[in-house]
């Protein structure tokens, strides 16, 4: 039983150009990456190669432009919801984050920063010979972007960088890291872009250990005394911290959408189970309870669904508001909490075994909820838009 295989069928945003994205990512998905996942897995990063193949297969360049190499004529943002449903198959949260890393490292670039630099850097990362991440994170400073103290600060026609940052995603592997930098005073206003070549003196970084995400590579950074062109600022000195905002809402809807994906394999894991695994004389599904927690996971998800599918038109038609994707990321980790839970129940000691799907994704969880701001800095900040300023 194929409990979500029409879903995209029943609605109005997706049409048969998706389907047809969605059948060319699955073969993908299932020859060239679904043979390997556990031993990347075990291996705890991906190969560079895996990032080549992707860009031949239009994976990578998806909604970017043609003119460094992406492909958007007649793709919308749907297509791209459609393609993370797909990666999301083996079960493995740290593939999309590790493989579609560029989605968050490379949009400030094509923004904000120079032709030359679009045309360098675009070029390579979507062609899959460069790995891009982006660096905000630091060890004091999280979902308070405003607070970060890494430095850049301007001798001549370089900018010297000081500092270190945390939790940085494809950091071992990146060539190319889109770092936020304190240029100016505090706060916000003082905060630029800067795209440092991670080969350059002065940088170093540390592999760390995860709870999940296994084979996605995630890095402390530290630069000392690094210098870096004037010509590498992206946008304009003290006006990063716009870019960042604008691609947070991106990352959120995307991670939002990724979660529920998660949610319907997980689900399907559980259904699946519950077909098969016999209990005092009949199948686990033949018990109304299991059949009640089912359906209840389906109702979960589908209204969730119905939530990401909204903010990406809202987000296509550029009227999406900031307060919305952090709800909307809030409500999806949320759900996907819950159905990983319960799918975990209905398979039982199975779902504790390492090779579950079901095992990773609950391991995943907590990522989710924590990654692209915290559940709590997510509403608090929707709750200042909703109802007003400070006390």
């Amino acid at each position: 039983m194929r409990l979500f295989e029409k879903w995209r069928a029943k609605s109005p945003y997706y049409d048969a150009s998706h389907e047809a994205v969605a059948q060319s990512v699955r073969r993908f998905v299932e020859t060239e990456i679904a043979p390997h996942i556990d031993r990347w897995e075990r291996e705890g990063e991906l190969p560079r190669e895996l990032h080549r193949k992707a860009a031949a297969a239009g994976i990578l360049g998806l909604g970017y432009p043609e003119a460094y190499g992406g492909c958007s004529e007649g793709f919308d943002i749907f297509h791209s919801l459609v393609q993370s449903e797909e990666l999301a198959a083996p079960g493995a949260g740290g593939l999309i984050a590790s493989l579609m890393t560029h989605g968050i490292g490379l949009p400030p670039i094509l923004a904000m920063g120079s032709e030359a630099m679009r045309e360098r850097v675009a070029c390579e990362v979507l062609s899959g010979e460069k790995i891009i991440s982006l660096c905000i994170t630091e060890p004091g400073a999280g979902s308070d972007v405003a607070q970060l103290k890494t430095r850049a600060e301007r001798k001549g026609a370089h900018y010297r960088v000081n500092g270190s940052k945390m939790f940085i995603t494809s950091a071992m592997r990146a060539d190319y890291l889109t770092v936020a930098v304190r240029t100016g005073g505090p706060g916000m206003g003082g905060i630029s872009l800067l795209l440092v070549e991670a080969d350059r003196p002065g940088v170093s970084r540390t592999r760390l250990e995860k709870m999940g995400w296994h084979c996605s590579d995630t890095a402390a950074l530290y630069f000392e005394d690094v210098e870096v062109p004037a010509e590498n600022l992206i946008g304009p000195e003290n006006g990063g911290f716009p870019g960042i905002m604008r691609n947070f809402n991106s990352e959120r809807l995307g991670m939002a959408h990724g979660c529920m994906a998660m949610s319907r394999v997980a689900l399907q894991e559980a259904v699946d189970w519950a077909l098969q695994r016999e209990t005092f004389g009949k199948p686990l599904i033949g018990h109304q309870s299991i059949r009640i927690k089912l359906a209840d996971l389906v109702r979960q998800i589908e209204a969730t669904q119905a939530w990401v599918d909204l903010l990406a038109l809202q987000h296509r038609e550029g009227i999406g508001e900031p307060a919305s994707y952090a709800m909307l990321k809030v409500q999806a980790t949320r759900t996907l909490e819950n159905v990983a839970r319960e799918a975990a129940q209905v398979l039982g000691g199975a779902s504790y075994l390492r090779g579950s799907k079901v095992e990773r994704i609950y391991r995943e969880v907590r990522v989710n909820a924590i990654g692209g701001g915290s559940e709590e800095i997510l509403l608090d900040l929707a709750g200042r838009q909703l109802f007003g300023g400070r006390r």
